[in-house]
């Protein structure tokens, strides 16, 4: 899947809202506010579940990266998400 196309599918996830469980959120995270070397993926199953949480990282913007974005797409559909969410900007670590 190209770079392009997989962004506008976590877009469309991203807008819904709040669906219901299973609830999977993405928070990004790099050295600077202005490039996300990591993504960290939770997925909860059910309120007051026990989250479990997933970490992908490049050594380049994992925002801008094809494999990555494609793989969060995957997993999105396969784990049949309702609710995706986004946690804003990029956290420095």
């Amino acid at each position: 899947m190209n770079l392009d196309k997989a962004k506008k599918r976590l877009s469309k996830q991203l807008t819904k809202g709040f669906e219901g469980y299973p609830v999977l959120s993405l928070a990004y995270f790099g050295d600077t506010t202005d490039k996300a070397t990591e993504v960290l993926l939770t997925f909860v199953l059910e309120e007051g579940a026990a989250a479990m949480e997933q970490k992908f990282s490049s050594t380049e913007d994992v925002r801008q990266d094809e494999t990555i974005q494609s793989v969060l797409v995957k997993i999105i559909e396969r784990s049949n998400a309702k609710t995706v969410t986004e946690i804003a900007g990029v956290a420095s670590r």
